[in-house]
């Protein structure tokens, strides 16, 4: 009898998980609107980049500015999908630390366009993309505990913003006069 019990338990907490599929895709719209309203406000701060960009000098290794708008849409997709991977498999109350460390990293993504394109501070942006990849990788492990193909699909986020911290450091020692301090490590 206790193991028919166990059973019905069993069963009974794999179904807690199992969202009803409306449900599912209403999560999944949350969690896109979510990173879509990011990448919105960062885009806000960062109105002017196309032109300023093209004014600083960069190394040769620099991604073309046209690249930087359909490689940023499809990792705000991978980062929605990602954070509602690990939603959908543990809901809020189970994944509470994993989604929560999602939404700072998230939150200083978007101060970053900020720092760097709007207010033209080279220190400020170069130390935000260092703390950013240290928490995306927080993030990718965080979501990988939770459902490995979550933090799979952080991957290509974590590699695009080590990129991002070496160009910033990069751009950053080029334009002086353009980022903020002279004085440069």
């Amino acid at each position: 009898m206790a193991r028919r019990a166990d059973h019905r338990e069993a069963a009974s907490l794999d179904v807690r998980w199992r969202m009803p599929g409306r449900r599912a895709l209403v999560g999944l719209a949350g969690w896109l609107a979510l990173c879509f309203a990011a990448a919105a406000i960062g885009a806000v701060g960062s109105a002017d980049a196309g032109p300023f960009y093209a004014a600083l000098s960069r190394p040769a290794w620099a991604p073309p500015g046209w690249l930087f708008a359909p490689m940023w849409t499809f990792l705000y997709a991978s980062m929605g999908v990602g954070a509602w991977l690990v939603w959908k498999e543990n809901g809020w109350r189970e994944a509470r630390g994993a989604l929560i460390l999602f939404t700072v990293q998230l939150a200083l993504n978007t101060l970053w366009s900020w720092l760097f394109f709007h207010w033209r501070l080279g220190a400020a942006a170069f130390a935000g993309v260092v703390v950013l990849w240290i928490l995306i990788a927080c993030t990718v492990l965080a979501f990988w505990r939770v459902r490995p193909l979550a933090g799979i699909l952080l991957v290509p986020y974590l590699a695009w913003v080590g990129l991002a911290a070496a160009l910033t450091l990069a751009v950053w020692q080029r334009n002086p006069q353009l980022l903020g301090l002279a004085d440069l490590p």
